[in-house]
């Protein structure tokens, strides 16, 4: 009975001194001098240096600074009303490890800060030791406000800097953790944490309930399209938004490939951006790593290789298997191989896409864009040289590479035999050692055509001269 008249009191008193403080009243800092004398008692063990062992070893240092408390929104209370002790009334506790005191002491809290206002206060307070107590966000001596502490990251990093478990109602468990070397790595390092958390403040922290991790990244996915709305839009006409639309949770989101709190720029490092797309397709990974392309990447680190994004887009990206993805390839393969600066450093020829064009193939492409008829297939780059599995066109590979064009112009070609891609000359351009009865023909058209032509425009003035010389 006593003491749940001492925590009435005690109550009564934190609520008098806040209403004070709020009103103005204690204008000046209180001092040592302003110490009540059972407070000084207990300043005249714990102003020296002494320690507290606890059983597994641990030391605590219960020297206390005297700064701390007059700084402090509790200096006005005094040690008795948190710790509960008397210099008359001091009981020897032992306590198994520094947790555990922390964990116990902070408990006295609760006898003037009622818990219930604030939800994730109380679920942390409910759970282990191992969970966020008081003192670990507000301090034990020298405690301050809310306002004062949230500053940058460090207040939210003072629970999350640690594992937290969660466990969400599919029975789904799961550990928060955030390190603050992440974070000022990320390219977010300039923002706080309550840019991305929009529904969390320092003075409110509401208990989100989900059914499952996935249902929490969809839902923080959202967030992203506060700042980024421009590739939120482009995202809307991709496949994965119209998989994710038709139910599929397991598409893609922003975080996916972004990351949640290590976010990288996706242009700075290749290979990591490929190696995302892998996450999810695992075994066309496996074929790219071994092509042409994912070689130079992986095992040469040549950065001027195309990654998935740069064929498939990265926000907007298309269905390969749809026609106008096909017959946007030699535009798509235009961005790297019409680039002169990129093409000499490895002796490759810029004409490449130019001299398919100009092919009966490349011509009859572009009339079937031209008057809509897409759904007619005509062959582009891929059916030649392969999708992911592109491979260089001289070499072991040859043999195989002939074989394969054989097969892939025998669907439009019926018959064609062994020698058939012999007949044309690819995408070289004829010369004396490649094709020279093309390269001779091709001249002699370079000369004989303007010379008829020259030849036909002299006749007609000579034809106007005379008529005009008859009359």
């Amino acid at each position: 009975m006593k003491k749940s008249r001492d925590t009435a009191f005690i109550k009564a008193l934190c609520v008098l001194l806040g209403a004070l403080l709020g009103a103005g009243f204690f204008l000046a800092e209180p001092s040592s001098a302003a110490l009540s004398e059972a407070d000084q008692a207990c300043l005249g063990c714990h102003d020296a240096e002494q320690t507290m062992k606890f059983s597994n070893g641990e030391k605590f240092v219960l020297k206390v600074n005297r700064q701390e408390i007059d700084n402090s929104v509790h200096g006005i209370i005094g040690c008795t009303a948190c710790h509960g002790f008397t210099a008359e009334n001091h009981p020897q506790k032992t306590y198994k490890n520094r947790r555990e005191y922390s964990s116990l002491s902070a408990r006295r809290c609760t006898q003037c800060h009622s818990l219930r206002n604030n939800p994730i206060h109380d679920k942390l307070s409910t759970g282990s030791s191992a969970t966020a107590i008081c003192t670990d966000c507000h301090g034990s001596h020298n405690v301050r406000r809310v306002r004062e502490l949230a500053k940058g990251n460090q207040y939210c990093l003072t629970c999350h800097n640690r594992e937290i478990d969660v466990q969400y109602r599919s029975g789904e468990k799961g550990k928060i953790l955030v390190k603050e070397g992440v974070l000022n790595a990320s390219v977010h390092k300039n923002l706080s944490c309550v840019d991305c958390h929009v529904r969390v403040s320092a003075e409110s922290h509401p208990v989100r309930d989900f059914r499952s991790r996935r249902d929490f990244s969809l839902a923080m996915a959202e967030n992203c399209r506060r700042c980024h709305f421009d590739k939120y839009t482009k995202t809307l006409e991709g496949i994965h938004f119209k998989v994710l639309s038709q139910g599929n949770n397991k598409a893609p989101l922003c975080t996916d490939c972004h990351g949640t709190h290590a976010i990288a720029s996706a242009r700075k490092d290749k290979l990591a951006n490929a190696k995302r797309c892998q996450q999810c397709h695992e075994d066309i990974y496996a074929v790219y790593a071994k092509s042409v392309h994912g070689a130079g990447l992986i095992r040469e680190n040549i950065e001027d290789v195309p990654i998935c994004s740069d064929c498939h887009k990265a926000h907007d990206n298309a269905g390969p298997h749809t026609a106008d993805f096909r017959i946007s390839v030699p535009q798509i393969c235009a961005g790297c191989h019409a680039k002169k600066e990129v093409m000499q450093k490895y002796g490759l020829s810029t004409r490449v896409v130019d001299t398919y064009l100009q092919d009966f193939h490349g011509v009859t492409m572009k009339f079937y864009k031209q008057f809509g008829t897409t759904e007619k297939q005509i062959a582009v780059c891929i059916d030649c040289h392969g999708v992911h599995d592109i491979t260089k066109v001289k070499g072991v590979n040859s043999t195989m590479i002939k074989a394969n064009l054989v097969k892939r112009c025998q669907k439009c070609h019926v018959g064609a035999t062994s020698s058939f891609p012999d007949s044309w000359i690819s995408h070289y351009e004829p010369n004396f050692k490649k094709a020279p009865l093309v390269f001779i023909i091709d001249w002699i058209y370079k000369l004989f055509i303007p010379f008829m032509i020259v030849g036909l425009l002299l006749q007609i003035l000579l034809h106007m001269w005379r008529y005009s010389v008859n009359r």
